[in-house]
C-alpha cells in the first residue's frame, strides 16, 4: 500500500515508487512535480540514461524533448548522441531495433478496425525500436533498457530485407519508433520498392511535425494506420507517469487527424489508453475522449487493461468495472467506436 507524500493518502491506488495521488498530480502542486522528477530521475540513473533532456549543444529536434547534446554525450533516448560535432544513432545507418514475423492474425491494438489483421498465412513484420523519448514507469516493454549502447546497430537496409512476399504489414513499435523515425522510414521505403506491405505505427506521437507527416502519409499510401497511445489527458499525470508533457502528443494526434478524413476506412488513426489503477481513470479518458471526439466522433478508441510491471508492480491490475466505467465515459463524451482490448489481463473488481 503506498502514501501520497504530498496530501498524506494512502491506497492500492497510490503507487509507492512514484508515491503521489492522481488529485496532487492534476493540480500540479509544486511538491508533487518536484518528487515526480526525482522519481524519474532516479529511475534513470538506474539504468544509466541520460536524467533529463541536455541543454547545451547541438540541437537534435527529433522529439518533443528537443535536446540539446553537448560533445560525447547523448540526448534523453540515449540512441542520439554528439560524435565530433555530428548527431549519429537512429539514423537509416544505425538503428537500434530488432524485429520477428508474428503471424496474422496478431495482437495489434487496432486489429479490430484493421483488415490486414484477417490475412492468414500472411505476417506482421513487428519492429522494436529500443529507445524512448518517454520515461513510462509502468512500462510494459522495459527490458530494452538492460542491453543499453551494447545492442548491435543494423541499418535500415537490414531491416528492409527481412520482409518478404509472406509479409502484410509492418508495424513499428518500442520503446518508440519517435527517437529513430529517420530509420525506420528509410527502411520503409526501401521495403515498398521491392514489396507491397502496409506500414503501420504504435508510438506515443512525441516526434517532430516533419517525421509525423511522413509517417502518416505512408500509412496513408499503403493502407496501414497510425495507432497514438494517449497515456493520459491531464499533463500533471502525464508527467508523473511518463516523465515528460503530452503537448506534442496531442498536436501530432490533431494534425493526423485532419489527414485521416481522406481514407474513413479502414481507419488512418487509432488511439489507445492504458488504464493505470488509481491514475488513469474514467475522469481521464473521459477528457482524452472529448479532445478526440471534438476531431472526428468516429476515431476508433481502444482501452486496455493494466498488468502490475516495471517500477509499479504494487499497483493492481485494471478491474473490469474500471474498464467498463471508463467504456462509458468515452461514449458519453461523443466517441462512436469504443473497445476494451486485452481483457485477459483484467483482474477482479476489487479496486
Amino acid at each position: 500500500m503506498g502514501q501520497c507524500v504530498v496530501c498524506g493518502r494512502e491506497g492500492r491506488a497510490v503507487s509507492e515508487v512514484l508515491g503521489l495521488c492522481a488529485d496532487c498530480l492534476r493540480a500540479e502542486k509544486p511538491d508533487a512535480m518536484a518528487r515526480a522528477a526525482e522519481v524519474h530521475r532516479r529511475a534513470r540513473a538506474e539504468f544509466a540514461l541520460p536524467e533529463q533532456p541536455p541543454t547545451e549543444g547541438i540541437r537534435c529536434g527529433w522529439c518533443a524533448n528537443d535536446c540539446r547534446i553537448p560533445p560525447g554525450e547523448r540526448g534523453f533516448c540515449a540512441v542520439r548522441r554528439n560524435e565530433g560535432g555530428k548527431l549519429t544513432g537512429g539514423t537509416p545507418r544505425s538503428g537500434r531495433v530488432s524485429w520477428y514475423h508474428d503471424p496474422l492474425p496478431t495482437n495489434c491494438v487496432a486489429d479490430w478496425v484493421c483488415e490486414g489483421h484477417h490475412q492468414r498465412g500472411k505476417t506482421n513484420l513487428a519492429v522494436f525500436y529500443e529507445s524512448c523519448s518517454f520515461d513510462c514507469l509502468f512500462c510494459q516493454n522495459w527490458h530494452y533498457r538492460e542491453r543499453g549502447a551494447g545492442r548491435r546497430l543494423v541499418s535500415a537496409e537490414q531491416l528492409a530485407s527481412a520482409v518478404d512476399d509472406g509479409t502484410e504489414c509492418i508495424c513499428y513499435f518500442g520503446g518508440d519508433p519517435s527517437t529513430q523515425m529517420a530509420h525506420a522510414l528509410a527502411a520503409s521505403r526501401l521495403a515498398l520498392e521491392r514489396h507491397r506491405v502496409r506500414v503501420c505505427w504504435e508510438t506515443n506521437g512525441a516526434m517532430s511535425r516533419a517525421h509525423i507527416r511522413a509517417a502518416a502519409e505512408l500509412s496513408l499510401r499503403t493502407g496501414g494506420c497510425v495507432k497514438f497511445d494517449l497515456k493520459a489527458h491531464s499533463r500533471g499525470i502525464h508527467v508523473g507517469l511518463c516523465g515528460v508533457g503530452n503537448e506534442r502528443t496531442l498536436e501530432n494526434f490533431r494534425w493526423v487527424a485532419a489527414l485521416a478524413r481522406q481514407r474513413p476506412e479502414p481507419p488512418l488513426l487509432v488511439a489507445s489508453t492504458l488504464l493505470v489503477p488509481g491514475y488513469v481513470d474514467a475522469r481521464e479518458v473521459e477528457g482524452i475522449a472529448r479532445f478526440i471526439a471534438s476531431l472526428d466522433r468516429s476515431i476508433p478508441y481502444s482501452l486496455l487493461g493494466f498488468h502490475p510491471d516495471f517500477l509499479m508492480p504494487d499497483l493492481p491490475r485494471t478491474s473490469r468495472r474500471h474498464a467498463e466505467e471508463c467504456r462509458q465515459a468515452a461514449l458519453a463524451a461523443g466517441l462512436e467506436r469504443v473497445h476494451i482490448g486485452n481483457v485477459h489481463v483484467l483482474g477482479p473488481d476489487c479496486y
